[in-house]
């Protein structure tokens, strides 16, 4: 026969147990001699300690002032309670998550000047805007703008970075619009980067919920909305800066809860949202996001501060209680 009709046969490979088990065992041992060489105190101790912390899966959040709440594990996402969770509210100021967030990705540096025009200020004193106390003219660095958005809740802040990033606040609620459909907020729209009221600006506690989640990962944005306060640089209306104060944290004095404590938050108002808060804790060793919402704004009392501590606290003794089983 002739020479091309004949195949050469492939020989299977042959694979050796006991070597890939020896080589795994190795592999394991080097890891370990790894961990003790970097040290615990690098992080990695405290990265395998969280596997035996306790985890809370549900948790009851009834009996609070909010008709719509919800509790989530920071990590996972996942929900562990909930109150009307996906019905559609009015966020009133907790928008300016998202405007923060937005204008941290979008913004270069972060020293970088602006000047606030005329223009910016318009409408804010008629409808009863708050304000960061920056005044027409002032050049301001854009970190200081991000602090003005997230602590005093200052609208003329969000105006600023809306226009210097995309020209004009209409266009940039559309990179609002846009992130909020990519991170999976879906029951949001935006129609300003204030949160001041429109028919046509809504969300969740759910969606506010994910916002936050997503926010957190970035660096800068934590940092920013941990800050009880924040003390600008010098400017050509204000030589020895502006200090502010976080709106949520003027209504905490004492950040403990049981178990740990409440890191951060943006709070939010107008009459037809009520009160609204998208804050989160560190509760054993965990972090969870709670957001609530449409809490009764004409007390005089910060009820929906006051329904943060409540779950938190409840979190907590819920957690000491898993841990002590």
């Amino acid at each position: 026969m002739a020479a091309g009709k004949y195949k050469r046969k492939k020989k299977k490979k042959k694979y050796n147990i006991g070597k890939i088990v020896f080589c795994t065992f190795v592999e394991l041992i080097v890891i370990a001699a790894l961990v003790i060489m970097i040290g615990w105190d690098k992080g990695v101790g405290s990265w395998l300690e969280q596997f035996s912390r306790p985890v809370v899966k549900e948790l009851d959040l009834s009996g609070i002032n909010s008709p719509y709440a919800v509790l989530m594990q920071a990590n996972s996402g996942k929900i562990i309670g909930e109150i009307n969770g996906e019905e559609r509210i009015y966020p009133a100021s907790l928008t300016k998550i998202m405007t923060a967030i937005v204008a941290i990705e979008e913004i270069r540096d972060l020293n970088e000047e602006i000047t606030l025009t005329n223009e910016m200020f318009a409408g804010l004193y008629e409808r009863d805007a708050t304000q960061a106390g920056f005044q027409p003219g002032e050049t301001v660095r854009a970190v200081d703008l991000i602090y003005g958005v997230l602590l005093p809740s200052g609208a003329e802040c969000c105006i600023a970075l809306a226009d210097h990033i995309s020209g004009s606040e209409k266009e940039f609620v559309e990179l609002m619009n846009r992130k909020a459909a990519k991170i999976g907020m879906e029951n949001t729209h935006f129609c300003d980067s204030t949160g001041l009221h429109d028919p046509e600006h809504y969300s969740t506690v759910l969606d506010m919920a994910v916002l936050l989640k997503y926010s957190l990962r970035n660096s800068e944005f934590r940092k920013m909305i941990e800050a009880p306060y924040h003390s600008t640089g010098v400017t050509n209306i204000h030589p020895d800066g502006i200090t502010y104060y976080s709106t949520m944290f003027k209504n905490l004095p004492d950040h403990s809860v049981t178990g740990g404590e409440i890191k951060g938050g943006k709070t939010g108002f107008t009459n037809d949202a009520g009160l609204c808060l998208a804050s989160f804790a560190e509760i054993e060793g965990r972090d969870y996001i709670l957001v609530t919402a449409g809490a009764a704004g004409n007390t005089g009392n910060p009820l929906h501060v006051q329904d943060a501590v409540t779950i938190y606290n409840r979190l907590g003794e819920k957690a000491l209680s898993l841990k002590d089983e």
